[in-house]
């Protein structure tokens, strides 16, 4: 019986294929970068199957670009994945923006880390011969359990023997999105120090899709890390917010929080967590917190031990700017999910 979800759907993409033409291995499609991924695969003319972790009985299905083909597999077991994701059947290419939905440490080495290379290693029996990872910038300097989980897949990535391109975006439109509904209801943007602390090249989850969907057919970006921004130039977190209240036409307000509050709490969760795991988990989140509060997303000079924003490349054409003027006109929702801080 044929797959409801596999059925002819007539797209672009079927109706004119490429020579160049590949059949795609996509993991974490059902997330922003992930659908917008998938969309730009289909624009392209790649086939693509998505393979999503199962769903509740009671939620309500993936909601993907038509003519992508969804399949549930459990991707924290190989054994499932070659059964319910692939099914026996040949693939060209892997793209993966699967990654741990908080940064828990045990979240992060059992998804970041062990069921990456799990689909590694099912994805080379597979015929793969070229994969592109969507890391993070963030990745440079490795001070928490999900950065050093991401980098043990990197390398492991990079020794399997395949083609690879990792992929390491600045910041992304929605994780500094969680302030527009403070400035829309008059309350002050909320600052870590003076707000200058740290700055990135803000990018888009379209535009970033497109540069991952490019790894596929340049040349250039095989085999290569590749850090990536959207359109500079590169902005503090003062500077946003200054945005902001300009969009929303109103005067500017700010309130600091010093980092040290942040040093405070972390030392006391480390205190609690000797005896409490929660506490522990709750303490490696708050490490996560002032690890952007005081770390720039930007390419990190390894021998000076700054961040670079003329080194930081760039690509495509959104704007933060139009992103928060679509907030505020209530066009487009807050979608953060786990880049939630505030």
């Amino acid at each position: 019986m044929t797959d409801p979800t596999e059925a002819d759907i007539p797209t672009a993409a079927s109706a004119a294929p490429r020579a160049d033409r590949r059949r795609v291995l996509m993991l974490g499609a059902s997330g922003t970068v992930g659908r917008a991924t998938v969309a730009a695969l289909l624009r392209h003319g790649h086939e693509v199957v998505c393979v999503l972790r199962p769903r509740p009985p009671d939620a309500p299905a993936a909601s993907l670009p038509a003519g992508a083909i969804m399949r549930e597999a459990e991707v924290t077991c190989p054994q499932a994945l070659a059964r319910d994701g692939l099914r026996g059947e040949r693939f060209d290419a892997m793209i993966s923006c699967m990654a741990s939905r908080n940064g828990a440490p045990a979240d992060a080495w059992a998804i970041d880390h062990r069921a990456h290379c799990d689909a590694l290693r099912v994805a080379r029996d597979a015929g793969v011969e070229h994969v592109v990872l969507l890391s993070a910038i963030c990745v440079q300097k490795p001070l928490l359990e999900f950065q050093r989980a991401k980098l043990a897949f990197e390398a492991e990535l990079m020794s399997c023997g395949v083609d690879w391109s990792i992929v390491r975006p600045t910041a992304l439109f929605k994780s500094l999105s969680g302030q527009v509904e403070r400035v829309r209801r008059g309350r002050p943007f909320l600052l870590f120090g003076d707000g200058a602390l740290t700055a990135c090249k803000p990018i888009s989850d379209a535009d970033l899709a497109d540069y991952m969907v490019a790894c596929l057919e340049r040349e250039d970006r095989r085999n290569r890390v590749l850090p990536i921004g959207g359109p500079g130039p590169a902005m503090t977190p003062r500077q946003q917010g200054e945005l902001l209240f300009e969009l929303a036409r109103r005067p500017p307000r700010f309130r600091r929080v010093p980092v040290a509050l942040l040093d405070g709490i972390i030392a006391g969760l480390d205190l609690l967590g000797r005896p409490l795991a929660r506490m522990r988990a709750s303490a490696e989140f708050a490490r996560i917190g002032r690890y952007y509060a005081t770390e720039s997303m930007l390419v990190l000079n390894p021998e000076t031990g700054r961040y670079d924003a003329d080194a930081t490349p760039e690509t495509g054409r959104d704007t933060l700017r139009a992103h928060y003027t679509r907030m505020l006109r209530g066009e487009i929702a807050d979608d953060r999910g786990a880049h939630a801080v505030f």
